[in-house]
């Protein structure tokens, strides 16, 4: 059983500098964090802002793990028009930039546009190979800044909301240096959580941790939601993942109500992690060795 480490997304933030809430998330016991990508929260294309939130994140004695690509309606790297679609691309590599100054170890991207509905068949095939076309490029320089990429499974009622959509998508490209970040409340509300984590399981890096009853993407903390958490990490453990847990959690709260939320979920996970560690004690085996024998011990 891993211990996995457990960590906050500034996301929860958003709203505000980022300058303003790092000392509040170190503070409140937290030094892993994803990076927030709302311009508000810190301006990508402001090199120089970036380069100071990298500084103070070292000076605070934390690690930026996961920096979070834009997404909305316009960024979208499957469009049809040629123009949007560079758009889309040069957006979120300049991002790609920022989250190198950042030294993150993983740049995490919405495989697709921000809205709902459903293409033609033709229109539809053509936005895959266009999502995989612009993604070889993104996750090409990632891999240049020294980066990794991964895709992260969306709300099911969105294009490319299906987990074999995202398969689909990483299959039709050309570089092999791209992974998958799983959002537990995106797939808890697709129906079948346990299947889209085995599905994205041959590619996990890292996961996006918050709950929900099934009605709403609401990022509650988990343990507060339907989830099943001991089963989800059972399963992972099963796996063998070896990454990080970020922790999504909704930002319409006061400061020390978010923490506390965070540091009471944090706790969750690792009461489960340790219960089932404990459940799967090391085992010991006697071998013979020449005239003697010894024991090896293996976990």
């Amino acid at each position: 059983m891993s211990d996995w480490p457990v960590g906050l997304s500034t996301g929860c933030f958003y709203q505000k500098s980022i300058f303003d809430c790092l000392e509040t998330i170190s503070g409140g016991g937290f030094s892993m964090i994803e990076v927030c990508s709302f311009p508000a929260h810190l301006d990508y294309h402001d090199l120089e802002a970036v380069r100071r939130a990298a500084r103070r994140i070292e000076e605070l004695g934390m690690e930026a793990y996961s920096f979070h690509a834009p997404f909305a309606d316009h960024i979208d790297i499957t469009a049809p028009d040629p123009g949007q679609r560079n758009a889309a691309l040069n957006e979120i590599l300049q991002a790609a930039e920022a989250a190198a100054i950042l030294q993150v170890r993983y740049f995490v991207i919405h495989p697709g546009p921000e809205h709902s509905g459903q293409p033609g068949c033709q229109e539809r095939f053509q936005r895959m190979e266009n999502a995989a076309s612009v993604l070889n490029k993104i996750a090409t320089r990632c891999h240049e800044l020294g980066i990794g990429c991964v895709l992260e499974n969306k709300l099911p009622h969105l294009l490319f909301g299906s987990t074999s959509d995202i398969l689909w998508i990483m299959g039709g490209m050309n570089t092999v240096n791209i992974g998958t970040c799983l959002d537990t409340g995106h797939a808890y509300l697709s129906g079948d959580i346990y299947n889209v984590m085995h599905k994205l399981s041959g590619h996990l890096q890292m996961i996006h941790a918050n709950d929900n009853t099934g009605n709403y993407d609401d990022h509650k903390p988990p343990g507060e939601g339907n989830i099943d958490w001991k089963r989800l990490l059972t399963e992972l453990s099963q796996i063998q993942f070896q990454g990080g847990f970020i922790l999504e959690l909704a930002g319409n709260k006061e400061p020390n109500i978010i923490m506390a939320e965070a540091r009471r979920a944090r706790r969750y996970l690792r009461d489960i992690s340790r219960r089932l560690a404990l459940s799967s004690p090391p085992t010991v085996s006697v071998a013979k060795k020449g005239k003697g024998s010894g024991l090896d011990i293996g976990t």
